[in-house]
């Protein structure tokens, strides 16, 4: 991948699978292909990616997943957190007294992997561990902070606005839309199957 598309940060793909990268889809790339860092203006054509999905859906569609993801991005930035420790703390707040087994399974990492995690959180004062009443060797995961309040709100802020734009939508053509979705999902799912 050309140095000048590198991010701090991000994973850099191996060569071999630099063209098949879709800037449109990742984080400092606008929907329309555009690069978003300061300076310089690079399109996506420049570069040796893939083009965009030939449907206004699929650009819709890319264009809601990177916009999730930056919003993501930036909350995990203002709050410190790295994408794991953001992702265990909401399934926490979830799922208050959930065990580490269950947050590991979650996120599918080891059993080390998640202590030290909660470990990080549990110093950031973000959760706690409460010791199982009838079994002195399991713990129970509890956030000590309201995601519902800033800043920790920022973690959530882009489904809670995408949930009031829904919201304001005929529910005949949200439903629509949902049941839309869901077959594209499962559709893509069944091929890679095969």
């Amino acid at each position: 991948m050309p140095r000048a598309h590198r991010r701090i940060g991000v994973g850099v793909r191996p060569r071999h699978q630099a063209a098949a990268f879709d800037h449109a889809a990742s984080p400092g790339w606008a929907a329309d292909g555009k690069s978003l860092r300061s300076g310089v203006v690079q399109t996506s054509s420049d570069s040796s990616s893939s083009p965009s999905p030939g449907s206004d859906l699929g650009r819709a569609l890319l264009a809601y997943g990177e916009a999730r993801r930056a919003a993501a991005a930036e909350a995990r930035r203002e709050l410190a957190l790295n994408e794991l420790d953001a992702r265990a703390l909401v399934f926490v707040a979830d799922n208050p007294g959930a065990r580490p087994s269950h947050v590991r399974d979650h996120l599918g990492i080891t059993s080390a992997g998640v202590t030290t995690l909660i470990d990080r959180l549990v110093q950031r004062g973000a959760v706690r561990r409460d010791l199982d009443e009838d079994d002195r060797r399991v713990n129970h995961i509890t956030a000590t902070v309201d995601l519902e309040s800033p800043p920790w709100n920022a973690l959530r802020a882009f489904d809670d606005g995408i949930e009031a734009a829904i919201a304001g939508i005929d529910a005949e053509r949200a439903d629509a839309a949902a049941s839309l979705l869901r077959h594209l999902i499962a559709t893509v799912a069944s091929a890679a199957e095969r």
